[in-house]
C-alpha cells in the first residue's frame, strides 16, 4: 500500500482593502464623495469618512496646508470616530477640489 502525500492548499493572503488607494482622480473622488452625498444623505459620519478617504489619496499633508489645520486635526476630524465643524467639512472639500451640491428633497 503506498501513501500518498497530500498537499495542503496554499493560504490565500488578504490585505486590508483601503479605498483611498482606489481613488486616483479628480473625478473618481468626486464621484465617491456625491455616491455618499447621493447614498447616505443623512449618515454625517460616513460623509466626513468619505472626505477622509478623499484626502488621503490626495495626500494629507497637502490637504492640511491647503486647509491650514493640523494633519492630526484633520485624521481626527475624519476618522470613523471624528465630528467635524461644517466649517472644517467645507474647508477640506475646498482643499480637495470638489463641490457639495444641493438639490430639492
Amino acid at each position: 500500500m503506498t501513501r500518498t502525500s497530500a498537499k495542503k492548499p496554499a493560504k490565500t493572503k488578504t490585505l486590508p482593502y483601503d479605498v483611498a488607494a482606489q481613488l486616483r482622480t479628480p473625478e473618481e473622488m468626486a464621484a465617491y464623495l456625491d455616491a455618499w452625498l447621493s447614498d447616505f444623505p443623512e449618515d454625517a459620519a460616513g460623509i466626513a469618512r468619505a472626505l477622509g478617504d478623499i484626502a488621503r489619496a490626495k495626500g494629507m499633508t497637502q490637504v492640511a496646508k491647503a486647509t491650514g489645520l493640523s494633519r492630526e486635526s484633520l485624521y481626527r476630524a475624519l476618522s470613523e470616530d471624528g465630528n467635524p465643524s461644517f466649517a472644517t467639512v467645507l474647508r477640506v472639500a475646498r482643499a480637495l477640489g470638489v463641490k457639495l451640491h444641493a438639490a430639492a428633497a
